[in-house]
C-alpha cells in the first residue's frame, strides 16, 4: 500500500486507509481538499527523492514593457500588503503605463498560456529554487514553495477548462487567496487556503 500526496495543497491519500489503491480511482477523481487533478499526485517515495540541480536561469531584459508592467504589479501588491496606500496607487498607475505601452502579445490564448505555465513549472521554478539555494536564499525558497503549488493548480484548470469549455465554470464561481493567487473553483471559498493557510475571508469572488 501506497501514500499519494497532492503536489498543491499536501493532502495525502493512504491507499491503506482508503482501502482502494489510487490507479484505481477514476480519472476525473480530485483532490477532496483543493480540488488539484490526479495527475497532480505522486507517491510518497517520490516526493522525497534527490533531484538534479536544475540548469541556472535564463538572463531576462529588464527593460522590456511587459517585464516592467510585471514588476510595478508585484510591487503595488506588496505595498499593499505592507498597508502602503500611496505606494501602492504610484506602482499601480506605473504598471497601467506600462501595460497600455507595450504591443500587443503575439499568438495570445488559452494554449500559449498553458505553454507558459508548463515553462514556469519544467524550468522556471526549478532554476529559480536552485539559484536560492546556492546563494542560501532561504526567503526566495519559502516564496517558490507556494508559487510553485499555486501555478500548479492553475495549470490543472486551465486544462480542465480548454477540455470543457464554459460549461466547466457553469453554474459555480472563482474565487483568489489574496495572499498567495490560490485560484479555486466552487460555490464558496475554502475555509482554509489549502496552500497558504488563511481563512476564507482572504478569499476574493472573481
Amino acid at each position: 500500500m501506497k501514500k499519494w500526496i497532492c503536489s498543491v495543497c499536501g493532502y495525502v491519500y493512504d491507499e491503506a486507509k482508503e482501502g482502494r489503491p489510487f490507479e484505481e480511482l477514476p480519472d476525473n477523481w480530485v483532490c477532496p481538499l483543493c480540488g488539484a487533478p490526479k495527475s497532480a499526485f505522486s507517491p510518497e517515495r517520490q516526493e522525497a527523492a534527490e533531484r538534479p540541480a536544475p540548469a541556472p536561469l535564463a538572463g531576462h531584459e529588464l527593460g522590456e514593457m511587459k517585464e516592467l508592467t510585471a514588476l510595478c504589479s508585484n510591487l503595488a501588491r506588496g505595498c499593499e500588503k505592507q498597508y502602503k496606500d500611496r505606494e501602492a496607487a504610484l506602482y499601480t498607475q506605473l504598471a497601467e503605463f506600462f501595460a497600455a505601452a507595450r504591443a500587443p502579445e503575439p499568438d495570445a490564448g488559452l494554449d500559449r498560456l498553458i505553454e507558459l505555465v508548463e515553462r514556469d513549472l519544467g524550468e522556471g521554478y526549478p532554476a529559480l529554487k536552485g539559484a536560492a539555494a546556492a546563494e542560501g536564499d532561504r526567503g526566495t525558497q519559502r516564496i517558490c514553495v507556494w508559487g510553485e503549488k499555486v501555478t500548479r493548480i492553475l495549470e490543472a484548470l486551465l486544462k480542465r477548462y480548454r477540455s470543457e469549455g464554459e460549461a466547466f465554470l457553469k453554474d459555480t464561481k472563482v474565487w483568489v487567496c489574496t495572499v498567495c493567487g490560490f485560484v479555486y473553483v466552487g460555490d464558496a471559498a475554502p475555509q482554509l487556503c489549502p496552500v497558504c493557510k488563511v481563512p476564507s475571508w482572504k478569499f476574493e469572488l472573481v
